[in-house]
């Protein structure tokens, strides 16, 4: 369930874009002031947030530089404040995205689709399993809390590996998708010793499995 804040002080307006985002996966909560806001904020995590900038007890601007400082929660500016130097100073100050005021609540919904995109596409690319959490947009890769560090062939065998729980990656397949058009240059043991390096330093001989002949897999369990 994904939770959206709305943060307006035009309360037939911020109805009218719950309406326009509701959906039946999605949990929308409203506040017409700031200190509301920055109350529910730090007591509950949102998934994005959708802000005013000029409310009737502060500036906008203001909530966004907290939120940005705590968190890494999208934030979408709605606003009158429609110069050039308003969007830039928005977007300086950590927007991910801005929208004048009056809009097409058509536009908004397809704006907060992609942000919902993006923290997904970027969920997908955090595993954890077990005692073993892989974060592949940082490239931090740890077992119980203690980092390991990967080489880049290490790295996109795992993402093969994980992505594919439970099946069984063939070995073709792994050459091409990790070497590339060098795979022709590739000894037939380099796949072989690289995933025994990975399954080394993962300390991960119970789930990095040979299925021989064919490929390799991590198993669930």
């Amino acid at each position: 369930m994904k939770r959206i804040m709305i943060v307006e002080d035009d309360l037939s307006l911020s109805e009218g874009v719950r309406l326009a985002i509701a959906a039946p996966d999605t949990e929308i909560v409203q506040y017409n002031n700031l200190e509301a806001a920055q109350v529910a904020f730090f007591e509950q995590t949102m998934d994005l947030i959708l802000l005013d900038i000029n409310l009737p007890d502060g500036n906008g601007l203001d909530f966004l530089k907290e939120i940005k400082a705590a968190a890494k929660t999208p934030v979408i500016l709605l606003t009158a404040n429609d110069t050039e130097m308003d969007v830039v100073l928005g977007l300086e100050y950590g927007a991910d995205d801005y929208i004048t005021k009056p809009f097409s609540l058509a536009i908004l919904r397809a704006r907060v689709n992609t942000q919902l995109r993006r923290i997904q596409e970027k969920g997908q690319n955090r595993v954890a399993i077990d005692d073993y959490c892989f974060d592949f947009d940082k490239m931090e890769f740890s077992k119980d809390n203690q980092l390991i560090e990967l080489s880049k062939t290490e790295q996109r065998l795992l993402r093969l590996l994980v992505k594919n729980l439970g099946a069984t990656v063939m070995r073709e397949t792994l050459l091409e998708k990790v070497w590339g058009s060098e795979m022709e240059f590739v000894d037939s043991n380099t796949l072989s010793v690289a995933i025994k390096r990975l399954r080394d330093k993962l300390e991960a001989s119970d789930y990095i499995k040979t299925v021989y002949g064919i490929g390799y897999s991590w198993v669930v369990k």
